[in-house]
């Protein structure tokens, strides 16, 4: 605790500092602070007077230069009015404006959206028939297949598929041939049974045709899974085919009684022409054994052929026949013109006639005209005076003869 002025406060630079020593440095520095004071006073009073002068000068050129910006807020004011008013002209001008093409855009919009609802309505009709259409094809489809599958379940069979064979075959000999020109399943000597025989013209004998084509190794050939496997039924195909060949040639061919040439009926399309295509050697080898494959269109091409040589057949035997009955029609002919000249001579005769009856019609008629008049003179005229008609004859004998009768020919 500090007792005196000597008393040391604190250490500066190594030097400790006293109480007296800071007390009176704190007088001096008072005694300092009030010079300073009074000095700033003295010179605040003697700039005071011109700082109110300069300061009156000052508020006089801020009055006016207040006035100055009054005047211009009026202006300003003023010019904001009349933008103001211009502003809500043309506001109110844009708002007409704008409402007019919102109304015109709004009908607009309102005629593009009724042009795109019909057009929208009528693309829904469209593609609802279409789609009418695509699911009755979708049906159609649906049908055919299901027609496929029937028809190849027909063909696995070995039996159904011969019927179906028989059956396309029979389908198209009996739309072409009339009744009599063909025989179903019919007997031969040997007691085979062809599966259709077609009569030929006079005396010339049958065509056989054979509708029991191998199926199996072919589809086998088409369900091969490997080279080895297509190889091996390829094998099995022609080996089928070249019996089959030989079993035709054997039984259906037999001289004096069928001719020298056999149709082995191929009941698709596509297998003919794989036939043609893969297998040329079984198409030599059969048309060497005098056996003719043929495929639906080429035995439709046959029986045409072959309806045109019994139609020509037909006409010869016929043709005797037709001459007879031009010569009766001739003779009816030569009748007909004597008859027809007879008439023209009946219907000479017949005007001849009725020239004579107008001629005495007329004179009747004259003398009437006469009589009523009372003109009982004499006629004027020699042919009047004689009484004779335009030919030299007399009236009473025109009168007197006899009309010939109107006799029709014999």
């Amino acid at each position: 605790m500090v007792t005196s002025f000597n008393d040391p406060l604190f250490q500066l630079s190594g030097r400790w500092v006293t109480l007296g020593e800071v007390t009176l440095v704190a007088g001096v520095c008072g005694l300092l602070l009030l010079v300073v004071l009074f000095v700033l006073l003295l010179r605040l009073s003697r700039g005071r007077a011109a700082t109110q002068a300069a300061a009156e000068a000052h508020a006089r050129e801020l009055e006016a230069q207040l006035g100055a910006m009054l005047k211009t807020q009026a202006e300003m004011t003023g010019r904001m009015q009349t933008m103001a008013e211009v502003f809500s002209t043309r506001q109110s001008d844009m708002m007409r404006g704008v409402n007019e093409r919102l109304d015109g855009m709004g009908h607009k919009l309102g005629q593009t959206m009724a042009t795109t609802t019909q057009n929208t309505q009528e693309g829904l009709r469209t593609l609802h028939e279409r789609l009418v259409v695509i699911d009755r094809a979708q049906k159609n489809i649906t049908d055919l297949s299901g027609q496929v599958v029937e028809l190849q379940h027909i063909l696995s069979n070995k039996q159904t598929r011969g019927a179906f064979g028989q059956g396309r075959m029979e389908a198209i000999v009996q739309d072409a041939l009339p009744n009599g020109a063909y025989a179903f399943q019919a007997a031969l000597t040997n007691n085979s049974r062809p599966d259709c025989i077609i009569h030929m013209p006079g005396d010339a004998h049958p065509l056989v045709i054979d509708a029991k084509f191998p199926l199996e190794a072919f589809n086998r050939i088409r369900d091969a899974q490997d080279a080895e496997d297509r190889k091996i039924a390829q094998t099995q195909f022609r080996r089928d085919i070249a019996k089959h060949v030989a079993d035709i040639r054997e039984r259906y061919l037999i001289a004096g009684e069928t001719q020298d040439t056999a149709f082995m009926f191929v009941p698709s399309e596509s297998i003919f022409a794989e036939l043609h295509e893969n297998f040329d050697d079984l198409v030599q080898k059969a048309h060497r054994a005098r056996i003719v494959i043929v495929s639906p269109s080429l035995l439709m091409l046959s029986i045409q052929v072959i309806q045109s040589i019994l139609k020509d057949a037909r006409m010869r035997e016929l043709a005797h026949v037709v001459q007879e009955e031009v010569r009766t029609m001739l003779g009816d002919v030569d009748r007909l013109d004597e008859r027809v000249l007879k008439l023209q001579q009946h219907f000479g005769q017949a005007n001849k006639d009725i020239e004579q009856i107008l001629i005495s019609s007329g004179k009747i008629s004259k003398r009437g005209q006469r009589i009523e008049a009372l003109e009982l003179g004499e006629e004027t005229g020699d042919a009047a005076d004689h009484g004779e008609s335009l030919d030299g004859s007399s009236d009473d004998e025109v009168m007197r003869a006899p009309l010939l009768p109107l006799s029709r020919g014999s």
